[in-house]
């Protein structure tokens, strides 16, 4: 059986390649004014609080992971109760280098809190569609796998071992990955962690996976998930954030852009292994959502 998340990380490519130390003693806030870049936070030791607009203020605790796919504005602080309003623009004063950390607050004695945080880099360029699969905020705690990986991750930090930075990167990958998989029990936001998670859309959205070129219809998608083809259409986009076969559209375009830019066929045989029976159906569906003609586009990523 397909394995639809497996398929999600290959072609979304995970990277953090971008990642800082950061501490923080007595009160402190900073605001983040973001633009939909992929955000993450690992707490190493201590606490804070994360606030992001739109949602519940969150308690992040040692070895809690933060990741947030598409982040726009955000605000994180200390746990001291005179911080000040999350909710406000308004930062402590300008954080200071020292020790190869960022510290926020009280510059003198032991930290609060130390995090590694940074951005991670999506290579695919179906990143934004494929952003749009996974939850909003992913936040997992309690997790002893994943606080095995943090605990080497902040052991690395700490070092000045030989490669350190090339080891840090591949670690944070892991990281990334077991976070989202972890997550998907847990997502509260529309996405396809939390479709796998709903033990009725799972079996529809691994056999989706598996023959993507199969004629789907939403009835023939209700029946592999037991279902009435309205309640299945209902569950589904509650769960996912989008309709059955707007979801199985936008996966064929995914699927026909990896096989492209890796050669894999003419765009006839592509278009036969997303589910087109000619080559100019497929040739207008691409051209419509991409922007270009799928040859065209095969060259340019050649």
């Amino acid at each position: 059986m397909s394995d639809p998340f497996a398929e999600l990380v290959l072609l979304l490519q995970p990277g953090a390649p971008f990642s800082k130390l950061v501490s923080g003693a007595g009160p402190w806030r900073v605001r983040r004014e973001e633009y939909g870049r992929p955000f993450y936070c690992v707490v190493l030791e201590g606490g804070c609080r994360l606030a992001v607009d739109g949602r519940e203020t969150i308690i992040l605790a040692q070895d809690d992971f933060i990741l947030i796919p598409s982040a726009r504005n955000f605000t994180m602080s200390s746990l001291v109760p005179d911080a000040g309003d999350a909710s406000s623009g308004a930062a402590t004063a300008p954080p200071v280098m020292r020790d190869g950390e960022v510290r926020h607050g009280i510059q003198d004695g032991p930290a609060d809190v130390r995090m590694l945080v940074g951005y991670c880099s999506f290579g695919s360029s179906d990143a934004a569609l494929l952003v749009s699969l996974l939850p909003e905020l992913v936040h997992v705690r309690g997790d002893p796998r994943l606080g095995a990986i943090v605990r080497l991750v902040g052991d690395e930090c700490r070092a000045s071992r030989p490669a350190r930075d090339i080891l840090l990167a591949r670690l944070l990958e892991v990281l990334l990955i077991e976070a989202l998989r972890t997550g998907a029990g847990v997502a509260s936001s529309p996405g396809l962690l939390r479709g796998l998670a709903d033990e009725r859309l799972a079996p529809a959205l691994r056999r989706l996976h598996a023959e993507p070129a199969r004629a789907w219809t939403v009835a023939t998608l209700a029946q592999e998930a037991a279902l009435s083809r309205s309640s299945f259409f209902e569950r589904f986009s509650r769960a996912l954030g989008v309709a059955p076969m707007a979801y199985l559209f936008n996966w064929r375009m995914a699927l026909a852009r990896g096989l492209l830019r890796k050669g894999g066929g003419g765009v006839a045989e592509v278009a036969q292994q997303v589910g087109y029976g000619s080559a100019s159906a497929f040739s207008v569906a691409f051209t419509r959502h991409v922007g270009v003609p799928p040859a065209r586009y095969a060259l340019q990523a050649a």
